[in-house]
């Protein structure tokens, strides 16, 4: 991702109380992003996650068969369960369709994380009803919280 495109701030974003909150109400987690490269942010936190007691469900259209002992899924539609948190790994100018397929699916939170932010994803998220937490990360919060 390169500096332009993160070059907004968060209008409005819940503390890390709050979102730590939603972490511990939540369980199903679609990783929206998630690489089979294990130095990449996207998988080593998809991988703390799941050690930690997520359900974790990774959706990148790109990955064929499993990645952390999981099927891929192309889109947040493949997905058969009820995904509860939606992870965004994606650049902001992607953010949006994938908060309107967050929205049409009944998900609870979209989570983008650290580096991501779009308020308008993040406005019409919480204009459904939807938890929004922008530029924090799942895994440095959890962390944090432990200690």
């Amino acid at each position: 991702m390169g500096s332009e495109e993160h070059c907004e701030l968060p209008q409005s974003n819940l503390s890390d109380r709050e979102a730590l909150a939603a972490m511990k109400k939540y369980k199903n987690v679609a990783v929206v992003g998630l690489s089979s490269n294990p130095e990449k942010p996207s998988h080593y936190v998809a991988k703390y996650l799941k050690e930690h007691g997520w359900n974790i469900f990774p959706v990148n259209p790109t990955l064929k068969g499993e990645v952390l002992g999981e099927k891929v899924y192309a889109s947040l539609s493949d997905v058969p369960v009820n995904v509860e948190i939606v992870e965004i790994f994606r650049p902001p100018s992607e953010a949006l369709p994938v908060v309107k397929d967050a929205i049409e699916r009944g998900s609870k939170v979209v989570w983008m994380q650290v580096g991501i932010v779009n308020n308008e994803a993040a406005k019409l998220a919480r204009a459904a009803g939807l938890t929004v937490v922008m530029d924090k990360c799942m895994m440095a919060l959890h962390q944090r919280s432990a200690q």
